[in-house]
């Protein structure tokens, strides 16, 4: 696949931004930060205190929103997140292999749509992450063939969950640091992808459930997936253990800050 000339240009000075490159940096402290924000909510959840908190993206910017300093917090992520969407679509330009412009161009949708979320906090707004899964799933059983489409993403976000064990397990993760960031934030990599690819597996699987179920109110995203382990066996162990994980995810995310290659 060929890159117009003056595109392919002009992605490469914004690639080589230092505004660019340190907004990307920002956003993943950020992200690091909500991850770290999603923790505290499961691990509350698990022994029962965390009341109507949502243990999601969602969960986590509204109780970033009810601090005093949250609304300048929110509108620098909003910002960070934008930069770092800018830096994920000059990848997918420059990119030479077709996976690795399909992996960027897959996470500036998810870090846009993190943004959006965080810019909806920031301007006095409110979202539900679960609710929104719901909505998208009952359009897409109401279309031709609708179940079978459910299902499609159910298996698409278990895989992406197997990747994320995949590239924890297999340390894949460095490739993304310019530099080896220190044995702690390595051991939190690891853990991090594994723990996170774990709780995207189950909301793959609630997926499919709503599928062969034909309910779309099966569907959940993380915080259903998270309170799914909570009501499982030793799902107080099971979930505090996934929350630690998570919770080391948002510390490699604050170490990747310093160290990606960016």
């Amino acid at each position: 696949m060929t890159t117009n000339p003056d595109v392919r240009g002009a992605a490469d000075r914004a690639n080589d931004s230092a505004v660019v490159e340190w907004g990307a940096r920002a956003g993943y402290a950020a992200n690091g930060l909500i991850h770290l924000l999603i923790a505290w909510i499961a691990v509350r959840i698990a022994f029962g205190s965390g009341g109507g908190q949502e243990a999601d993206q969602s969960g986590a910017l509204a109780t970033l929103a009810d601090q005093s300093f949250g609304a300048v917090l929110l509108w620098v992520a909003v910002a960070a997140f934008a930069l770092l969407v800018v830096w994920e679509v000059t990848e997918a330009f420059l990119r030479h292999e077709t996976t690795d412009r399909i992996k960027a161009a897959a996470k500036a949708v998810a870090y846009g749509a993190l943004g959006w979320t965080a810019f909806t906090f920031a301007s006095g707004g409110h979202s539900n992450s679960d609710k929104t899964t719901r909505d998208f799933t009952a359009t897409l059983m109401d279309a031709p063939g609708g179940q079978l489409l459910v299902g499609a993403v159910g298996l698409g976000v278990i895989g992406i969950g197997g990747y994320h064990v995949y590239k924890g397990w297999a340390r894949k993760f460095l490739e993304d640091l310019r530099e080896h960031p220190g044995r702690f934030a390595e051991i939190s990599g690891r853990v991090g992808y594994i723990a996170k690819g774990v709780a995207l597996g189950i909301v793959g699987v609630l997926f499919l459930v709503a599928a062969v179920q034909h309910k779309s109110g099966k569907a959940s995203g993380l915080d259903g997936a998270l309170r799914t382990l909570r009501d499982a066996p030793l799902g107080t162990v099971l979930l505090v253990v996934v929350g630690l994980g998570i919770a080391a995810f948002g510390v490699y995310s604050i170490a990747r800050a310093r160290y990606a290659r960016v």
